[in-house]
């Protein structure tokens, strides 16, 4: 390994252990929330998108059994079409694509090109393209006027949850309003749930 790239990997490694570490969701408080206010879906799975933390959590069967780093929107948190935000509030899962892809496949519409992405692990790297890799979560707002209708509609801005080919990128801000993962744990995810698993996006939103 040549000096250079020994100090950046040291230098990535050093930022990685200063990060503190990851909070889990309240879960119990969550849990008896979504119940009250969307009892017609099921909280055995349930995921918890932590905007501050860049952390993506799944809880199944009341307990958070997996969590991974994300990136959410550059910009921020906001619902509004065309901001390139992240939306927060509470989602379902609408669709799941990608069933039997490779890993770093590239959808483009959510159709499967045949090409695998490059996948990028430096944090300063960047891809040709915003590409949307290996598998697609496609999430519906069901909170109206905050992610549901009119201008602030998340299925109707393609936010999804997807695998990305800037690994390097994960645990800070680097989406266009998506969440981003990397590709072997949306895929992960990808297996651990279904349609209509509630899908928490928390944060502050943009003023």
């Amino acid at each position: 390994m040549s000096a250079i790239r020994w100090r950046l990997t040291s230098a990535i490694a050093t930022r990685r252990l200063l990060r503190p570490p990851a909070q889990p969701p309240p879960v119990s408080d969550l849990l008896c929330d979504l119940r009250q206010r969307f009892p017609c879906y099921s909280t055995e799975s349930v995921i918890w998108v932590d905007v501050p933390q860049q952390r993506l959590w799944l809880i199944e069967r009341g307990c958070a059994t997996a969590s991974w780093a994300i990136s959410t929107a550059v910009a921020g948190l906001g619902g509004v079409s065309g901001s390139q935000q992240t939306p927060s509030g509470v989602h379902r899962v609408a669709q799941c694509v990608g069933e039997g892809a490779p890993l770093g496949t590239i959808f483009k519409a959510r159709r499967n090109t045949g090409r695998i992405a490059e996948i990028l692990t430096l944090p300063d790297a960047r891809s040709q393209a915003d590409n949307i890799t290996s598998r697609i979560l496609w999430l519906d707002g069901l909170e109206p006027g905050l992610n549901q209708g009119g201008e602030v509609d998340s299925f109707e801005r393609y936010i999804y949850i997807h695998g990305t080919d800037e690994e390097g990128r994960l645990g800070t801000p680097a989406s266009h309003g998506c969440i981003r993962m990397s590709n072997q744990g949306v895929m992960a995810l990808y297996r651990r749930v279904s349609v209509d698993t509630l899908v928490k996006i928390v944060g502050v939103e943009n003023e």
